[in-house]
């Protein structure tokens, strides 16, 4: 595919969202109805601004979701620091949450616009923003050429791509190019990445590390942790999160196995999407299992199977609640979710094979003696039991996981150096119109 030929199928899609944009209204209120949108906010998904765009210089940080905006809470913490503003958007409503929990009004929060012209242009003539932050894979074709046609430099930082997104990017490398030009930098999380990136045309390309090892660890409530902890007094526990279709029902079957080798065993179960819980508490009972889901207050019984975590921002309770953890979308789905959370709180870290999307960080845990794979229900249950049964194991994989994390530390600080020359004039401007 020739370069005028991208371009040419760039334009079209561009033309294409202009004449689809009138189908965004009843798309969002579709997407509200299945609790996807916030019904009161779905005009900020067509550019409308919520909030008046303040005084002085301004950055758009995106991050599409709840993994990706937890990454890059301390980067935006940095930045406010040097006294400018920021619009974060993000594109979930768990991830709206989670920017309140953690960020506040320090920062002006919005709902991506969909990638389409109206919608983009709508939103960036309203913040008008300096520069663009973008986190890890999110690749919005009108947004870049969009940012790109009006000068404005955009980042991607933590940036990452897995194989299939770049085998699919290589068979259209014209289009790749025409996009990733407009990138002013890219700061990726690996060589690994760092390499596809520049094989697609993007220049400069640097390496950081994982922004999500410089973050803190989960928050936790002290009085609900306190509360379910008197509850458990000294059971066994064990817990599968992150988890996907399929993946629920094998943790309720390891539990039926190990149960009896264990007394008292309690299995915490907490599936990616909460809104999944009330099927899986069906499935549960089915499977003759008792359990209590987080969202209801009920107390933990002595009989008590599974504890069905269906709340959004408590994963700093679930996992201080055991000490071992699978992690999901690795055993029935691929990629993986991310293990370092789990790590940083001294667990020992279980997971399937196909954990693609955070190669890296499970690599380094593996090396450390932090984390194993397994390939199957089984064998996991195998693991599970042999680390209930093993304290001196389960401890030495519990501390080796905490130091892995520490060494892994640093990316913060040269996401920061690859961000200063486009970050610097926007201080100096913010100081010299004294804003903030």
């Amino acid at each position: 595919m020739s370069e005028r030929w991208a371009r040419t199928v760039l334009a079209a899609y561009r033309f294409a969202g202009a004449a689809a944009f009138p189908l965004v209204g009843p798309y969002v209120a579709w997407r509200a109805t299945k609790g996807k949108e916030d019904p009161t906010r779905r005009y900020e998904r067509s550019g409308y601004a919520g909030k008046p765009r303040p005084e002085g210089p301004l950055i758009w940080a995106h991050a599409a979701s709840v993994g990706e905006t937890i990454a890059i809470v301390p980067l935006i913490e940095s930045i406010l620091g040097y006294g400018v503003n920021v619009v974060l958007t993000t594109g979930t409503v768990t991830s709206a949450q989670v920017a309140e929990e953690r960020l506040g009004d320090s920062i002006i929060h919005q709902f991506v616009p969909l990638d389409l012209k109206p919608a983009i242009g709508r939103f960036l003539n309203h913040w008008q923003p300096d520069l663009a932050i973008i986190a890890e894979s999110e690749i919005w074709p009108m947004t870049i050429m969009e940012l790109g046609y009006r000068r404005i430099p955009q980042v991607l930082v933590n940036g990452r791509l897995s194989e299939r997104s770049f085998q699919s990017w290589k068979k259209r490398a014209n289009i790749a190019e025409a996009l990733f030009e407009n990138l002013s930098h890219v700061v990726a999380q690996s060589e690994v990445d760092a390499e596809r990136f520049e094989a697609l045309g993007a220049r400069p390309v640097t390496v950081s590390g994982n922004l999500k090892v410089d973050t803190n660890p989960p928050p936790v409530d002290g009085r609900a942790l306190h509360a379910i902890s008197r509850q458990l007094s000294l059971r066994p526990t064990w817990a599968a999160v992150s988890t996907h279709e399929g993946e629920e029902r094998m943790a309720a079957e390891i539990h039926l196995m190990l149960r009896s080798r264990h007394p008292g065993l309690l299995t915490i179960i907490v599936p990616r999407h909460p809104e999944r819980a009330a099927a899986l508490a069906d499935e549960f009972a089915a499977m003759g299992l008792r359990s209590v889901t987080r969202s209801s207050g009920d107390r933990i019984r002595s009989d008590t199977d599974i504890l069905l975590g269906d709340t959004i921002g408590e994963m700093g309770l679930y996992l201080r609640l055991t000490e071992i953890a699978f992690v999901g979308r690795s055993l029935t789905a691929e990629g993986g979710q991310n293990p370092l959370e789990p790590a940083m709180l001294e667990t020992a870290v279980l997971a399937g094979r196909n954990v693609q999307n955070f190669r890296e960080a499970y690599q380094r845990l593996i090396d450390g003696g932090a984390a194993k794979l397994v390939a199957n229900r089984d064998m996991l249950a195998g693991a599970v039991n042999f680390l209930l049964l093993n304290d001196a194991t389960r401890r030495k994989m519990m501390a080796a996981g905490a130091a892995t994390v520490e060494d892994m530390r640093g990316a913060l600080g040269k996401t920061l150096k690859a961000l200063e020359p486009f970050i610097h004039p926007l201080v100096v401007k913010a100081r010299l119109k004294g804003v903030r």
